[in-house]
């Protein structure tokens, strides 16, 4: 009997593991967004405009999911040029030194419907952290009228940029700092395959 629980488990997971399909990202319906607060009182937005990534997953079981992607640090756009240079300075991400920022996915863990959370290694500035981002989304399947299947979602998290050695700050003489510690990252991702 033992056995064959465990020759139906590995059906199971063979089934599931052929299941996933490798996607393709939609560079021009993507984008790779971040915030911080600046002067304890406001929102700075920004993104990276140059970016690139895989996945494999089965939309029906987001637990499936893998995925490797990266950013351009050079490529960091907040609408300020003068502090998208100071960003590419060595006082925040050094992008002469690390060019790139970095998410390798570890494991995946579906929450809900359409809904997961993704752990995989970040590596800022050369620092590499273990973070989980929440991720909603890419369940929904759609046949386009250009031949493709698309599916759409959204991965969010927040780090603390201390973490990864981009420390630059400046004290306000009635208290507070400069910029935030805390980033929300968030990265909205359009992904086709061929149709079947």
């Amino acid at each position: 009997m033992k056995t064959l629980r465990l020759i139906a488990l590995a059906l199971i997971v063979a089934s599931t593991t052929a299941m996933a399909a490798d996607w393709n990202l939609d560079k021009s319906h993507s984008s790779v967004n971040f915030s911080v607060k600046h002067l304890m009182v406001s929102t700075v937005h920004g993104e990276f405009k140059e970016f690139d990534g895989t996945a494999s997953f089965d939309a029906k079981d987001l637990s499936t999911l893998k995925t490797s992607f990266t950013a351009q640090v050079a490529s960091v756009n907040t609408d300020d040029t003068k502090r998208d240079g100071h960003l590419k300075s060595p006082d925040f991400f050094d992008a002469e030194k690390f060019p790139t920022l970095t998410f390798v996915s570890k494991s995946a863990k579906q929450t809900a419907p359409g809904k997961a959370s993704l752990t995989g290694d970040l590596t800022i500035r050369g620092v590499t952290k273990e973070v989980t981002f929440d991720v909603e989304g890419f369940g929904e399947e759609m046949t386009t009228p250009w031949g493709v299947i698309a599916v759409g979602g959204t991965a969010t998290t927040t780090i603390n940029r201390q973490d990864f050695g981009v420390s630059w700050n400046k004290d306000l003489d009635k208290g507070g700092v400069v910029a935030g510690n805390d980033v929300k990252i968030m990265v909205e991702l359009e992904l086709n395959r061929p149709a079947e």
